[in-house]
Order: structure tokens, then C-alpha cells, then sequence
């Protein structure tokens, strides 16, 4: 184990966004689902600012075609600006969207080859440190957010953080899942195993990694050899098993909610909550849900 003053801090995310979103059809034929709004947010900005929250300065962008729009977001709207400033209107909405200009670079992944391949494709940027992985539609919120949540834990023990949550054990075969050593804390538990998908009963357990990662760069070395598993793709899962044994690795149990915002009924219920801790319309959407409820 490394000692604080040898381990390299955490300054850089990995974000994959190239996937197509058919789940989302025909709502993301043009639009990336990325930028599809959790009430007047798009999912990409939440998982931005829990990265720039844990202290990330350099965000990598792993896109695909017709993704250019997430660029975009965090690009500077001058005519926008312009105009809104013309109108006395107030700008600070938008200062969640202004990136440090050299803070974003993109790459891209021509063809869907699963997360392992997708965050391969970020090897030359992300270089000989260690890096975040956040996976957008994996919506986490608390306070403070998982991926500083998952810094600070690094600061304590170094090498490779995933992040789980315990789900009912009949749900298993929907994630990754890890085969838990020695509780370090009431947080933080040893990995000696990962399974992607397990059938529910060749399960290890039923904590699940919950789209939050951070990793050592020898997990790019990995990737460069690893066959493709669960669903004919590169999965980023095993190549972190093969690590195992070879590096630390620990999950940290995460102290907040978890949206899964890759399905219809899981972006409904992120915009709900989102919506129900807004003083300026927790109310009316309260309301809105009862005369809903009574019809």
C-alpha cells in the first residue's frame, strides 16, 4: 500500500457517453440521452458536478456520433449570453455549464464495444495516473456525492475504489457484483472478487457496483488484452478481476440515493425526487402526484 505522500491525486474522470440510448427512442434519435433533463438539468451535468465537487480538473469525454451536443453544453453560448444579459436576465444558471477552457477533451469510440473498450479509448489522455470513472446514467446524490465520497476513502487506503450498494439478491444477475473480504469500516469492505451479470445463484453477494470508479492506470494495460464477456463486449469488470490479487482493491458503500437513469421508470423517479427537493416547486408537484394518485 502506497503512503499519502506517494499516491498520486485523482484529477482526472472518464466519462462514457457514446451509446446510442434505444431505450429512449424516439426521444434520443436526435438528441443524446445525456442531455435528456432530470427537471431543468441534463443528466451529464449532475454527474459533472460530483466529479468537479470531488475535486476532478479534467473531464474526458468518451463520445460517439451525434454526440456532439454534450460537447456543447459546457461549451460558452455567447448569443445566449448576450441576449439574456441584454434582458437583465441572470446569468449564474449557466455557471454550472462554464468548463475551465483545456479542462474537457473528448475522444471517440467508433463502434460499441462495451464500457471496458469505451474507457480504453481514454488511455492516451488519461496517461500514467490514477482516474474516475462516472457512468452518467447511474444518477447517485447525496451529500456529500459518491465520487467524493470514493476520494476521500482513497486518501485512507490508495489503489482501486469501486462503489456498491446492497439490492435484493434476486436482482443480482442485472450488475456487476463483488465477492467481499475483510470490512474495513462501516464503509469501506476489501474486494477478492468481481462477477459481471452472476446467475442469482452463483452470486458472491448482493452488493453491486453502482457506476463510480476509481482506478489505478494499469486497468488501461488490462483492457489491452481482455477478451470480450457478458453480452459479446469488453467488459471493464473483468479486467478489474484479473487485477485483483495484483493491486489493492476495496468498494465503498455509497451514503445516498442511486437513480437508474438507463431506464424509463428510473429517469421518472430521478426527476420526481429532484423535483420534490426544489422549494420552488416541491408543492406543486406534490399536489400534481395527489390529483394523479386520485385519478
Amino acid at each position: 500500500m502506497t503512503t499519502t505522500a506517494q499516491r498520486k491525486p485523482i484529477r482526472k474522470a472518464v466519462f462514457p457517453v457514446a451509446g446510442q440510448g434505444t431505450r429512449f427512442l424516439p426521444a434520443t434519435k436526435a438528441v443524446p440521452k445525456e442531455l435528456l433533463p432530470i427537471v431543468d438539468r441534463p443528466l451529464i451535468q449532475y454527474a459533472v458536478d460530483e466529479a468537479r465537487e470531488a475535486g476532478i480538473e479534467e473531464l474526458i469525454f468518451v463520445t460517439g456520433r451525434g454526440k456532439t451536443a454534450i460537447v456543447e453544453h459546457f461549451d460558452t453560448a455567447f448569443e445566449l449570453e448576450a441576449t439574456m444579459s441584454s434582458r437583465g436576465k441572470d446569468l449564474s444558471v449557466l455557471d454550472p455549464t462554464r468548463i475551465t477552457p483545456g479542462n474537457l477533451v473528448t475522444v471517440r469510440q467508433q463502434f460499441p464495444g462495451g464500457l471496458g473498450h469505451a474507457v480504453w479509448c481514454a488511455r492516451a489522455v488519461v496517461g500514467e495516473e490514477p482516474f474516475a470513472i462516472l457512468l452518467p446514467d447511474e444518477m447517485m446524490v447525496g451529500k456529500p456525492g459518491c465520487l467524493k465520497q470514493m476520494v476521500e476513502a482513497y486518501n485512507e487506503v490508495g489503489g482501486n475504489l469501486i462503489s456498491v450498494l446492497e439490492v435484493p439478491q434476486d436482482e443480482v444477475s442485472s450488475y456487476g457484483v463483488i465477492a467481499p473480504g475483510a470490512r474495513i469500516s462501516d464503509t469501506l469492505t476489501e474486494v477478492t472478487g468481481l462477477v459481471e451479470k452472476p446467475k442469482v445463484a452463483e452470486a458472491p453477494s448482493n452488493l453491486i457496483i453502482s457506476g463510480r470508479y476509481i482506478l489505478q492506470p494499469e486497468v488501461m494495460r488490462t483492457l489491452e488484452t481482455q477478451g470480450k464477456g457478458a453480452g459479446g463486449e469488453i467488459q471493464l469488470t473483468d479486467a478489474m478481476a484479473r487485477m485483483i490479487g495484483e493491486q489493492a482493491f476495496h468498494a465503498v458503500t455509497f451514503k445516498g440515493r442511486r437513480f437508474d437513469c438507463g431506464s424509463k421508470a428510473g429517469f421518472v423517479e430521478a426527476t420526481l425526487a429532484m423535483a420534490l427537493e426544489r422549494e420552488d416547486m416541491a408543492d406543486d408537484v406534490r399536489a400534481i402526484m395527489r390529483r394523479l394518485l386520485a385519478e
